[in-house]
């Protein structure tokens, strides 16, 4: 019955299908190892879908369409190197967008996966556009000339990139013409931008593909896209790759705002190519990525390891990379329980771990990275003592179980012979005579210790027997004899016991499977018990007889079939027999790469050429097809470029190599690949070219008649030896060069005396090398110098001072030398030695002498010690130094604190909850120490301050209103101190009045009453501001302002008139929301005119001065406004007078004093400390005098 067990796959998205219970040994169900993955490609191009399958039996591969048929527009391939399955659609098209099913199939299940292929349609042309093309194709096609097509990746890469890597896109894709590469490129942008135009309104900072040290790589771009449904594409190499936000998939995509972050996850050699980014069909953006190639710096070894231990490769590669590839016997290796792959953090060293090893896992593993492998055998050493105490084990019961199966059957057939004697004598007589005549033919069987065996024990012999009959069995002898045996009756089988047994002949060594070379000798081999009996020989069943290409050879007890120039027909299974035995083996015969031993050596020859000549190699080869070519230079594989061409056929290939340079001398190797091997041949490139420049001539020493040089070869020979050297000379202020040795005896060694010199004139010199090319480029110059005899040292400088100093500088100046004839010669440059306090050492701050009277020491250490002096030194070697008078400390002449800010605000005014700063500028010398204070207090812990040597801020990073005060800047250092202080008022907008009240207490007036605002009481700067509004104008008007109480009182209230108030809450943030007052209307009353003349009488409607509303207590903030008020009543009108500290304040014009229908005013504009005190007002007039007092205190 036919099962169907369904079972998963390592690959995601494959499904797997068993069809039996349980697998035999060593069969598998199919699987893939890669799966085809989905596309989208334009149409008209190549579509290809490729898969790699598993399994044992190799299973079979077929390709489905869900709507539709595979037909002949498909091709469906299968690479037997590489292993792949492909299924190709050339010219793919619109009709062929669709799912596609790959299914893989042996006798024991099956594996499918799904995979999808979408088609982007190709812009058709309009009838109108055709006829224009057509109309304008004569004169284009005259036009154009025959110029190699460039590649469109060119153009791609040139609009996404820099100015400054034009050059270097050029040279990588072979164009020259750089003008017209401009003008074109510009056409180009143009057209881009108007298509992007469509997409994007705004596009910049583009960044190529960089390599991250993580192993990851990443591009980014900024772009706004006209439509945020738009969607975004990633193609490589015209490809449409997937992407996601998901990190762990290969390609993800990270938007912040405006910047597109694209990345790859894991980088390996694959990756490399064309990275655009497009949204709805519009390229925006190109890169083109070229991974650095990973080499193995330390290859993995050959691992030995006992049986059921586990197995370590460990390898390391020049670059980080999250994964490589691990092969095991040509199967990649994923993690799982049999295997464990690690990587280190620096992603450089990798390990694979085989776990709890068996003779199945030994064989060769490898270490795959791109184009660069490594392997090493895994050797399994067997614990031999176990495995024979095992064997021993497992022979011993098997004996006993044979023993115990003889004895069954002796008893079996002694009974049934026994009845059989009794009904039948003539039958057992029959019997004997056939054991008598066996008994004769066949000579005595001996026992494994050369003795014969003889019937003294009838079980005992019965045993030995079935043993015997084992053993030769397994030596080769034949089983008949056993067989035979167990049919003869128990009686016969104890009479022929007592002869020697003869099992006839036997192979004592049997054939083995052989592998042969086409062309070559295939020899089987097999050896008999007897040297007497000849051996037939079969292929394939049909027997075969010596010819001129088979030869049958009889050696002693040895039988052999030569077969002469083996030819892929031999292949097949032969079989020797001989008295009824036979063993047979298989022969294949293969056809590898193959290279003709005189061609190899014409190959391996090296090839020598000069620089910017063309190199050929060719080889000729024979191997059975399809065979794999590769060409490599230096261990890295070569394809056909501009300077590279690579001609491949059936028997030979031949590698051109134009335009050679220095950089590709070495070794050019070719390997040759097909099914049945791998065959590779090497030799060498040279590229000889001119020397280098040797280095820079060395002067020895001068006199007035000779000067003598030195030199060292040139680092770049030009690939062969050097010949020799020509100097030259040139006096000082002429441009000629003349050469000192003759052009046709050159210079040997790397030196040599100048003798041809004129003393007193000043000289320089510079070398050039020659090798079998010719004559390099020259060395730069040496330095000038004066044939003439060697001069005195010079003396001491003079006046040597320190003229300025910071911590990590040092400025010195010194005066020249004196010079004394025969004592003391000019100085030509100083030395400036520096020496730490606490080392003992001096120390040169300029390798080279200077030849100016200053020098400024760079990188000292802050306030560290050092001790300084200046050494003057000419041709003739270095004077006495001259030090310092004292140690000078790293450290800038003192400076007193002092503040640089021209402008520094006395007051900053915030909302809750912004940041505060104040930044201070000072200098100061030494470094000085800075403290700030809070209203005298030092700051609170969430206030945060940063120094430098010239500045300090201070930072509330959430400021609230508890934060108000006044902070203070300490600046201080040995010299002095420096304060500065600055006002932080940190208020919140304010919040609206309580409700608003109306009362009239004076006809012609009303009073404005509400509740203070929950603010007031947290903000003492806080005032009310009052408008109104009649129904007569309709506008509104501010009343009063600067009000720090709840009442005021209005005038000029006209009956019949509607009045609406508003009162608001003002603070330093501006202004809350009113809070409005009901309508407000005095009634004008009208009355029956009469007259009503009661007796006169005289009245006096004179009242002495009286303060109706007196003044209040007032607390103000110094440099914000006070408003005093109050209101008087008297008759006649009573003369007012304003005083501070009795003194009148009425002429004093910082002062604004207003007296309106008795209501008296004063608003101070900007208080001061010097307006603190009692404030009086007075007034009179012909009846009396009334005063009111009140008191202003004024806040810091």
């Amino acid at each position: 019955m036919a099962v169907k067990i369904k079972k998963k796959s390592r690959v995601p998205g494959v499904m797997i299908t068993q069809y039996v219970e349980e697998l035999p040994e060593g069969m598998s169900t199919p699987d893939f190892t890669r799966k085809p993955i989905a596309l989208t490609i334009q149409e008209g191009k190549l579509a290809i879908f490729k898969a790699v399958v598993t399994g044992h039996p190799t299973p079979s591969v077929s390709w489905l369409r869900n709507d539709g048929e595979i037909n002949e527009r498909y091709q469906m391939v299968h690479d037997a190197i590489a292993g792949e399955h492909q299924l190709q659609m050339p010219n793919v098209s619109a009709d062929q967008a669709d799912t596609y099913k790959c299914v893989a199939r042996n006798e024991y299940g099956k594996a499918f996966v799904m995979v999808t292929l979408n088609i982007i349609e190709a812009v058709r042309e309009t009838p109108e556009d055709f006829k224009k093309a057509l109309k304008n194709k004569v004169d284009i096609d005259a036009k154009e000339d025959k110029k190699p097509e460039i590649d469109e990746r060119f153009w791609e890469l040139l609009m996404s990139s820099e100015k400054k890597d034009y050059e270097s896109i050029c040279g990588q894709y072979g164009v020259t013409d750089f003008r017209g590469m401009l003008k074109k490129l510009s056409e180009k942008k143009v057209e881009r931008e108007q298509e992007q135009s469509k997409v994007v309104e705004r596009l910049c900072n583009l960044k190529p593909i960089v390599l991250k040290a993580d192993g990851d790589a990443e591009f980014e771009l900024e772009m706004s896209l006209k439509d945020p449904t738009s969607k975004i594409f990633l193609f490589k190499d015209g490809v449409m790759i997937p992407f996601d936000l998901d990190t762990e998939i290969k390609h993800g995509l990270k938007q912040v705002g405006k910047k597109f972050v694209f990345s790859i996850n894991g980088v390996d050699p694959d990756d490399a190519g064309l990275y655009q980014v497009e949204v709805d069909g519009v390229k925006i953006f190109s890169t083109d990525f070229k991974p650095p190639p990973a080499e193995f710096l330390v290859k993995i070894e050959d691992v030995k390891a006992e049986e059921r231990e586990d197995a370590a490769f460990v390898c390391v590669v020049s670059q980080p990379l999250k994964r490589i590839n691990w092969l095991g016997k040509n199967i990649p290796l994923e993690q799982g329980e049999k295997y464990d792959i690690t990587v280190s953090e620096d992603m450089l060293i990798h390990t694979l771990v085989v776990k709890d090893c068996l003779p199945l896992d030994k064989g060769i593993y490898a270490a795959v990275t791109g184009l660069k492998s490594c392997n090493a055998w895994l050797i399994l050493e067997a614990d031999l003592l176990k495995i024979a105490e095992e064997q021993q084990a497992k022979i011993q019961k098997e004996r006993e179980e044979l023993i115990a199966k003889a004895k069954e059957d002796a008893a079996a057939a002694a009974a049934a012979a026994a009845e059989k004697a009794l009904a039948d004598a003539k039958a057992k007589a029959e019997a004997e005579a056939q054991a008598r005549a066996k008994a004769k033919k066949k000579k005595s069987v001996k026992a494994e210790g050369g003795e014969a065996t003889t019937v003294e024990d009838e079980e005992e012999d019965v045993e030995e027997e079935q043993m015997l009959a084992e053993h030769k069995h397994e030596e080769g002898a034949p089983a008949e004899v056993a067989d035979t045996e167990e049919d003869e009756p128990v009686q016969e089988k104890r009479k022929r016991l007592n002869f020697h047994l003869d099992p006839g002949v036997y192979f004592t060594g049997g054939l083995s499977d052989v592998t042969a070379i086409i062309g070559t000798d295939a020899e089987l081999v097999c050896r008999l018990s007897s040297e007497d009996c000849d051996g037939v020989w079969y292929k394939d069943g049909k027997e075969i007889t010596a010819t001129d290409d088979i030869c049958i050879v009889k050696d002693g007890t040895y039988r052999k079939l030569i077969i002469k120039n083996c030819k892929e027909d031999d292949t097949g299974k032969y079989r020797c027999e001989a008295d009824g035995r036979k063993t047979e083996a298989a022969l294949s015969v293969e056809d590898p790469p193959r290279i003709n031993p005189d061609d190899l050596t014409e190959f391996m020859k090296p090839v020598i050429i000069k620089i910017g000549k063309e190199a050929a190699f060719k080889l000729s080869f024979v191997g059975r097809e399809p065979m794999k070519i590769q060409w490599y230079n230096e261990g890295e594989e070569l394809f056909e470029d501009s300077h590279t061409r690579i001609d491949k056929s059936s028997s030979d290939s031949r590698l051109v190599l134009t335009k050679c340079q220095r950089k590709i001398s070495g070794e050019i190797k070719i390997k040759i690949k097909n099914e049945c091997g791998t065959t590779e041949a090497i030799t060498q490139l040279i590229v000889l070219a001119y020397p280098g420049p040797p280095s820079i001539p060395k002067i020895e020493s001068a006199f007035k008649d000779c000067i003598n040089l030195a030199w060292s070869v040139p680092t770049n020979t030009g690939g062969t030896n050097i010949l020799g050297y020509n100097v030259e000379k040139r006096k000082k202020g002429s441009n000629l060069w003349g050469f000192v040795n003759p052009a046709d005896e050159l210079i040997k060694e790397k030196k040599y005396a100048v003798k041809d010199v004129v003393e007193g004139i000043e000289y320089e010199f510079r070398v050039s090398a020659i090798n079998i090319s010719g004559a390099g480029e020259p060395s730069a110059p040496s330095e000038f110098v004066i044939a003439r005899d060697p001069k005195k040292p010079p003396g001491q400088v003079i006046d040597l001072k320190v003229t300025d100093s910071t911590y990590t500088t040092l400025s010195l100046a010194w005066t020249k030398p004196t010079e004394e004839e025969g004592v003391q010669d000019e100085a030509k440059g100083y030395f400036v030695e520096l020496r730490p306090a606490e080392n003992i050492e001096w120390g040169r701050c300029n390798s080279n002498a200077i030849i100016v009277t200053s020098y400024n020491i760079m990188g000292l250490k802050s306030m560290a010690m050092y001790w300084v002096r200046v050494v003057a030194t000419n041709e003739g070697g270095d004077g006495e130094p001259q030090d310092l008078n004292n140690y000078i400390i790293a450290m800038p002449p003192p400076v007193r604190p002092h503040f640089t800010d021209k402008k520094m605000k006395n007051l900053i005014v915030m909302k809750a909850g912004d940041s505060a700063r104040v930044t201070f500028n000072f200098q100061a010398s030494p470094i000085p120490e800075i403290k700030w204070l809070k209203d005298g207090v030092a700051v609170a812990k969430h206030v945060t301050v940063s120094n430098t040597d010239t500045s300090s801020q201070l930072m509330i990073s959430s400021s609230e209103r508890h934060d108000t005060g006044i902070y203070t800047i300490i600046v201080k250092n040995l010299v002095g101190q420096e304060t500065s202080s600055v006002e932080i008022r940190v208020t919140d907008d304010p919040k609206s009045p309580g409700p608003v009240e109306l009362e009239e207490n004076v006809p012609g007036t009303v009073t404005v009453c509400w509740s203070p605002s929950p603010d007031e009481k947290k903000d003492d700067r806080l005032h009310y501001l009052i408008t109104k509004r009649d129904s007569v104008k309709r506008n509104w008007q501010t009343v009063a302002d600067h009000l720090f109480n709840n009442k005021f009182t209005v005038i000029n209230i006209m009956p019949g008139t509607q009045y609406k108030f508003r009162v608001y809450t003002k603070n330093d943030m501006g202004l809350s929301k009113p809070s409005e007052s009901p309508i407000w209307e005095v009634k004008r009353r009208k009355e029956t005119f009469s007259v009503n003349l009661p007796a006169s009488k005289s009245c006096c409607f004179e009242t002495p001065p009286s303060f109706s509303v007196p003044l209040k207590m007032h607390k103000s903030p110094e440099s914000y406004e006070c408003y005093m008020s109050c209101a008087v009543t008297g008759n006649p009108t009573p003369y007012v007078t304003w005083c501070r500290n009795n003194i009148s304040l009425n002429t004093n014009t910082n002062y604004y004093i207003t007296n309106t229908c008795g209501v008296c005013s004063m608003l101070i504009l900007k208080v001061g400390p010097k307006d603190s005190g009692d404030y009086t007002v007075t007034a009179e007039n012909t009846l009396g005098r009334a005063e009111c007092s009140t008191k202003l205190v004024v806040e810091d």
